[in-house]
């Protein structure tokens, strides 16, 4: 994916239709973008950068706290209400598998920040819930996040990020839609 400091200038990234050649997705033997299929691409490497932004501050907020940004996000979804594991993976989401925020979910046992607590809905699976130390530190990184927040908003402005966030709605609803009208088709799409 070129980003648009790098935008290349022949037929197949500036929509001046099908090149001819061997290759389907190959320079010379692809169909050209569209204008609005290289603005998506142009915004890719950006998104994330923007990914690894967050994760590098959520990275500062938590490392004082003695915890990881992922088991900040697992012990947060437990904040309001004690889930078995399964539930906050679906939750948390993010790429998070149940197999990984269950090891992540041990480790919070294992150091005191949670516990198991017995689930009333179901036998086999534990509630998870933070323990007095777990929420005392929820406490602080939401005093760090809360300044974090508030600095950056600031210099960029809430209508801008307001605008922003409508835009990637939109872009991640087109995706899905997108995937799961391959899928429905036969081409399934990972």
């Amino acid at each position: 994916m070129h980003s648009s400091g790098s935008r290349r200038s022949d037929a197949v990234t500036t929509g001046q239709g099908p090149v001819v050649g061997d290759e389907s997705g190959v320079p010379g033997g692809a169909l050209a973008r569209t204008s609005a299929g290289d603005a998506l691409t142009d915004l890719v490497l950006p998104v994330f950068e923007l990914n690894g932004e967050f994760l590098a501050a959520a990275e500062a907020m938590t490392r004082p706290v003695g915890l990881t940004p992922a088991w900040w996000q697992v012990l947060g979804a437990t904040l309001d209400e004690a889930l078995p594991v399964a539930e906050i993976a679906r939750r948390v989401g993010l790429g998070l598998a149940r197999q990984s925020v269950q090891r992540v979910a041990d480790l919070l046992v294992d150091r005191g920040w949670a516990v198991y607590a017995d689930n009333p809905a179901h036998r086999r699976a534990k509630l998870l819930e933070p323990t007095p130390q777990g929420r005392r530190a929820l406490r602080r990184l939401a005093a760090a996040q809360h300044e974090w927040a508030d600095t950056v908003a600031g210099a960029v402005g809430e209508g801008e990020l307001r605008r922003a966030l409508a835009t990637i709605r939109k872009v991640i609803d087109s995706s899905r839609e997108y995937r799961d009208g391959r899928a429905i088709g036969g081409d399934a799409v990972p």
